[in-house]
């Protein structure tokens, strides 16, 4: 009898507790593009074209956010998005540089929700961390790279989406990013010195 007393009154609480932590941790990954501006390659008279164009590889993010606190209609979350391009192919009149990159971004931000509580939460998101690129063994039209095949690179994070919770725990989420990062190892000198790396997915999102 007394098992059964403790258990009619443990179990409500433990559904309240579970209940009152299920919207605290959030999981997502999403699947989508990554555009890379053109970059102008300084002092290249010789070539008709002097600039590099990167191709818009699949790649694809995740995301864990943990709910820091509300207020009134907006959620504040801390946020741990990473980014990734496995393979990105280069294009340019100049021999010298590698045939493709791939990066990886990681950069611990700060989200805020709008009608977090609802089910279609718009957001915003801004934070800054670490990058690493991977340089092709390979130059662009023959021969082995001569530059390093490994660079790393601060990183500052801009973004904006829309969460959609359409069952229970589970949702949708669109998004855009951008990785505001140095440049990779191009073995050439460029313009600009870094570069911006736009991400636009769609995925899922399951939270906790």
């Amino acid at each position: 009898m007394v098992a059964k007393r403790l258990a009619v009154l443990v179990v409500p609480v433990l559904i309240l507790v579970s209940s009152a932590w299920a919207q605290v941790n959030q999981l997502s990954i999403t699947a989508g593009r990554t555009f890379v501006s053109t970059e102008t390659i300084v002092n290249d008279p010789s070539s008709p074209d002097p600039r590099i164009h990167f191709a818009n590889p699949v790649s694809f993010a995740l995301n864990y956010g943990r709910l820091l606190k509300t207020k009134s209609i907006f959620g504040f979350f801390a946020e741990l998005p990473v980014g990734v391009y496995p393979r990105m192919n280069l294009n340019t009149y100049l021999p010298q540089i590698p045939k493709d990159i791939g990066a990886i971004f990681i950069t611990p931000s700060l989200r805020v929700n709008a009608f977090a509580a609802d089910s279609v939460s718009p957001w915003v998101s801004v934070g800054g961390g670490y990058g690493r690129f991977r340089e092709s063994k390979d130059l662009i039209f023959y021969g082995n790279n001569p530059g390093p095949n490994g660079s790393n690179t601060g990183v500052v994070q801009f973004g904006a989406g829309l969460d959609v919770w359409f069952w229970q725990r589970w949702g949708a989420r669109f998004e855009a990013r951008d990785f505001f990062s140095g440049d990779p190892a191009l073995d050439v000198e460029t313009q600009n010195g870094r570069q911006h790396n736009y991400y636009v997915g769609v995925g899922v999102m399951h939270r906790f």
